[in-house]
């Protein structure tokens, strides 16, 4: 694990999943179908538990400029700038269960944000960026 910081906010196209982990693919399938030029853009997980323990996912990608969330009729969803703990996860689709694990490490740290959802960044399809928000309010008092 290592602090990595997102000098800018990052505005994403998404889509909620009908279940997880289940719905996952139909929910990016569903982006890829109707997004121009999804294939030159950033995909992104984005999840957080309910109140019953439940994952909630959002399947997203990079928007290409202000409102086109709204063109396409999705949802947008804004990844805030700051500082992260990210593990790097290589070859996942060997074994799709090791995000799980790298975002429970993640998750175990006492500086989180608990507020902020955790986010799956595949700049490729072959590696994915697991990553959890830093309270900036906690980091005040971390010497």
């Amino acid at each position: 694990m290592e602090r990595y910081e997102l000098k800018n906010d990052v505005k994403t196209i998404c889509v909620n999943a009908r279940s997880f982990p289940a719905g996952i693919r139909e929910a990016f399938t569903q982006l890829e179908k109707a997004i121009p030029a999804v294939a030159e853009r950033v995909f992104y997980g984005i999840s957080k538990k309910d109140e019953k323990n439940n994952i909630l996912y959002k399947a997203a990608v990079s928007e290409k400029f202000d409102g086109e969330a709204k063109k396409y009729g999705f949802e947008n969803f804004v990844i805030l700038k700051g500082l992260y703990l990210v593990e790097m996860v290589k070859d996942w689709r060997k074994d799709p269960m090791s995000i799980g694990s790298s975002f429970d490490k993640l998750l175990s740290d006492p500086l989180l944000d608990e507020s902020f959802p955790c986010i799956e960044c595949y700049d490729n399809m072959d590696e994915v960026v697991c990553m959890v928000k830093l309270d900036p309010t906690k980091l005040e008092f971390n010497f």
